[in-house]
């Protein structure tokens, strides 16, 4: 059960590896774009090309999906970026359902796992595998696996590693079930200095404030790099206001006494509470992302003021 690239990984990494994929459970088609054709989620698209059956309830609960997954008998559920289920589709499967989350369980339960991770600041973070409880994010763990977070390293190169790590990990976990072989420990018996949540990120979660230090400044860029992207807002000579997307993020050893905006040749400095962070790529409103030289090439930072 999947909907986004990420579970395409996973999915992948069983069917490869001979484990019998029974259907596949995925979100409806929905239309988009201009032309509102009908898109197919990415796991709709691997199944299709791997000849695996596919079904796209509406609603979780309704009598005819739950009739369907009952005549497929499937030993497990997996699950990996999908709804949230309802009991009786999670206590359906003899050997239960496990779900794939994105951060180190019981720390960043939530949507938003890898984003708040890396602009939080951790130095580390990786993938579990669970059973489903009906809290979400709470049941008992089955497999863990870490990775290190670079201290420059952006959400697309953490969510890239985490993604074939929880393949391999899912991947494990399966077989390990298939064997008997595993020994759940409840969330409630880890030891964590702080509960950390990882909700759903909006809009106003994006802003870039400047009076906040160039860590934490660094931290929400690239916690926010590719998507859905930091953002702030600068002013222009002739009184306009003017939303940019920052990204490629650097610190800087660079004190920052005033709150001038600094140039360098193929990067833009911008002030915080106590450094400069440098900006290597950059995302005028209305126009594409390109780097900071092609920018400066057409524009003067002189014009624009935070």
């Amino acid at each position: 059960m999947g909907t986004p690239e990420f579970a395409v990984t996973i999915l992948d990494a069983l069917v490869v590896n001979n484990i019998e994929i029974a259907a596949v459970i995925t979100a409806p088609d929905k239309p988009a774009g201009r032309g509102r054709k009908m898109n197919k989620s990415a796991v709709k698209i691997y199944a299709e090309k791997a000849g695996l059956p596919i079904l796209q309830p509406t609603n979780l609960k309704d009598k005819s999906f739950i009739s369907d997954l009952e005549a497929i008998n499937a030993e497990l559920f997996v699950v990996v970026a999908f709804r949230m289920l309802p009991e009786v589709v999670w206590q359906m499967p003899s050997l239960g359902t496990i779900n794939l989350h994105a951060s180190l369980l019981p720390n960043y339960r939530g949507a938003a796992p890898i984003n708040w991770a890396i602009i939080n600041g951790e130095k580390k973070t990786g993938v579990t595998t669970f059973f489903i409880e009906k809290e979400i994010d709470t049941g008992a763990i089955i497999e863990q696996r870490s990775i290190e977070i670079d201290e420059n390293e952006a959400l697309g190169s953490v969510y890239d590693r985490l993604m074939h790590l929880g393949a391999e990990t899912t991947l494990s976990t399966v077989h390990s079930i298939k064997k008997n072989e595993i020994a759940p420990i409840k969330q409630n018996e880890f030891q964590i200095e702080k509960n950390m949540p990882a909700p759903k990120i909006f809009k106003e979660d994006c802003f870039i404030n400047f009076k906040k230090s160039g860590l934490d400044t660094h931290n929400l860029i690239r916690g926010l790099d590719p998507f859905p992207s930091a953002w702030c807002k600068l002013h222009h000579v002739n009184k306009t206001e003017v939303t940019f997307k920052l990204f490629n993020s650097e610190l800087t050893d660079i004190p920052s006494p005033t709150n001038e905006i600094l140039v360098e040749k193929k990067a833009i400095l911008f002030p915080c509470s106590d450094y400069y962070i440098r900006i290597n790529k950059i995302q005028p409103q209305g126009k594409r992302k390109m780097n900071v030289n092609e920018f400066l090439a057409g524009n003067k930072m002189s014009d624009f003021t935070l």
